[in-house]
């Protein structure tokens, strides 16, 4: 039991667990702006449910209103969630300076011992 308990509690599993629950909580929110989004085209140009389209007794206009929305949910994640996360990071979070490397100071010793 001990061995389960450590696994249970164990920081990574929990981090997974919280990852878990909010990464579900936002796909409702992307599926509801995704929503949103094919409403408006829908208002432009019409329905925006390809489903009953059947070119040649073919099933594509399933396939097709799956590809508008995974485009559209694919423009959701990166311009409302990958965009201004790399913004923030690199405002409040930057780079350092780039400082001696354990190469250079390596190179550094064995100069020295080479000039003794």
């Amino acid at each position: 039991m001990s061995g389960f308990k450590k696994f249970l509690l164990q920081g990574d599993l929990i981090k997974l667990a919280v990852a878990f629950i909010m990464g579900a909580a936002f796909a409702s929110v992307v599926t509801a702006t995704v929503t949103v989004i094919m409403d408006l085209i829908g208002r432009i140009g019409g329905t925006p449910d390809f489903s009953d389209w059947t070119p040649y007794g073919i099933h594509l206009g399933a396939w097709f209103t799956a590809v508008i929305s995974f485009v559209i949910l694919a423009a959701v994640v990166y311009f409302m969630i990958v965009k201004p996360y790399t913004h923030a990071k690199e405002r409040f979070f930057p780079d350092p300076e780039p400082g001696e490397t354990e190469i250079d100071i390596l190179k550094q010793i064995r100069d020295r011992l080479s000039a003794r």
